[in-house]
C-alpha cells in the first residue's frame, strides 16, 4: 500500500514526488485554502432571479459599476444592513448584505418603483 505522511492509503496518489514535497506542509495548504475560501466568499453573487432580471431588462454592468456595487455592499455591511437597495447609474439593485447576493435588479426609470423589505439605501 502507498503511504502519505506515514499513513497507509488504499490508492496510489497521482502526484509527482517533487511537487508533492512542495505542498507537504499542511499549514501552508490550510493558509492557501483559507485565502481562496475567503476570496470566494467576499465576491458579489447574483441570484438566478437577479440574473434573469438583468437579461430581461437589458442591464449590462461594467467592471466600474460592479466595483461601485461592491463598495456599497461593504459600506452597508459596516452599518449592519441586511437587505439594502443599492442605486448605481440609473439602476436599482436589492442586495442581501450578509450573503453578498444581488436579489433583483431594475432600471430606476421604471414607474412602478416601490421597494419593500429593505432596511437601508446606498447611493453608489
Amino acid at each position: 500500500m502507498a503511504q502519505i505522511n506515514g499513513v497507509s492509503v488504499p490508492f496510489v496518489p497521482i502526484v509527482d514526488n517533487n511537487n508533492y514535497n512542495n505542498f507537504n506542509n499542511s499549514k501552508e495548504i490550510d493558509a492557501k485554502f483559507s485565502d481562496i475560501l475567503n476570496n470566494e466568499l467576499s465576491k458579489l453573487k447574483f441570484s438566478s432571479h437577479a440574473s434573469k432580471r438583468l437579461e430581461d431588462r437589458n442591464i449590462v454592468l461594467s467592471s466600474e459599476e460592479m466595483g461601485k456595487i461592491n463598495e456599497a455592499v461593504q459600506k452597508a455591511e459596516t452599518k449592519g444592513a441586511v437587505d439594502s437597495l443599492v442605486m448605481v447609474n440609473g439602476n436599482a439593485f436589492i442586495v442581501n448584505i450578509p450573503n453578498k447576493t444581488v436579489i433583483t435588479a431594475m432600471p430606476i426609470e421604471n414607474n412602478d418603483s416601490v421597494f419593500t423589505n429593505i432596511d437601508s439605501v446606498v447611493f453608489a
